[in-house]
């Protein structure tokens, strides 16, 4: 299928423009540039937002707490993308409503340590403290009882992915779902989708190299699941999935061989590529009308999960 036609228009403009790329600039710049570089779109409107520090493996933890009335509601642990190196509770601010309103949680988003200062495994040391947190202090929520989902988008589905994982094998807390948002499973970048989508598709093989080099510099540390998720030797016993995939992202293979090898260990699983759709959609459904049904798909996903239909 061709680029969908907005999605193209975006792109041509981003190449006419001729910025220089993320991994050309200094780490503080790069940060800077990703902020700068969100949508300018109308304020989703929530009942209430809340910023908090929480203890962590090695130093607080800055969250933020969403919630969409005043009323208990299932929680939602969100984990922001950008390669564990760019990003943070203000470049995902509008997903975090999105979700928030369309699932009727509360969502807690976790600005977890970034890479290069901090290395792996502390993103997803970060992101399951975060989960031990919110289900110890579901009442101080105001949250209704039951277990917590987790779920981001690009580096933040890999850290979702990585805390499932790390629930199953330190006993708990107990997960209703994991939403997987064109997640990163795989430091090889070896796939058919990196070689087709390597490069014009604003994530790049060259960008994708930088993050890699700087959350996990050890090559050896790329094999451990909780960097590569689908290297995992048993996927069993995991919480139900939602996969997402755009077609044009290098992505896109790894995501959907983890929902494969996710499917075959007996896990529930419901994944879903976007055709004509690149790396980055989900955060772009203010912009790409075709993208705003990834947000519905999410949302009704995490409903089912926490029977809130």
């Amino acid at each position: 299928m061709p680029l969908e036609s907005a999605t193209a228009a975006i792109l041509a403009h981003i190449a006419e423009e001729g910025a220089p790329e993320l991994y050309e600039m200094a780490i503080a710049e790069s940060r800077s540039m990703y902020r700068e570089m969100q949508p300018d779109l109308p304020e989703i409107v929530v009942h209430s937002v809340e910023d908090l520090m929480i203890d962590g493996p090695d130093s607080s933890i800055p969250v933020r707490i969403y919630r969409p009335s005043a009323a208990p509601a299932p929680v939602h642990l969100h984990f922001h993308g950008g390669g564990w190196v760019i990003g943070d509770l203000e470049t995902h601010d509008r997903d975090c409503r999105e979700i928030c309103v369309g699932a009727d949680c509360i969502v807690v988003a976790v600005d977890y340590r970034l890479a290069p200062e901090h290395i792996f495994p502390a993103a997803p040391e970060d992101c399951y403290a975060a989960l031990c947190w919110a289900a110890a202090n579901l009442d101080s929520l105001s949250a209704l009882p039951g277990a917590v989902s987790v779920g981001g988008d690009s580096a933040g589905g890999n850290l979702a992915a990585a805390v499932a994982l790390m629930a199953r094998d330190r006993s708990g807390p107990a997960i209703a779902m994991q939403l997987l948002i064109y997640p990163v499973t795989d430091a090889t970048m070896e796939s058919g989708s990196y070689r087709d989508n390597a490069n014009g598709y604003l994530l790049s093989r060259t960008m994708m190299s930088w993050f890699w080099d700087h959350y996990c510099p050890d090559l050896a540390l790329r094999a451990d699941p909780l960097a590569s998720p689908i290297t995992a030797e048993d996927l069993t016993g995991l919480p139900p999935a939602l996969i997402m995939t755009a077609e044009f992202d290098p992505l896109r293979d790894e995501g959907e061989a983890y929902a494969e090898r996710l499917i075959a260990a007996g896990v529930e699983v419901e994944v879903r590529r976007f055709d004509g759709l690149v790396h980055g959609f989900f955060s772009q459904a203010g912009v790409i009308e075709a993208a705003r049904e990834g947000i519905d798909l999410a949302v009704k996903a995490l409903r089912k999960a926490h029977g809130n239909l």
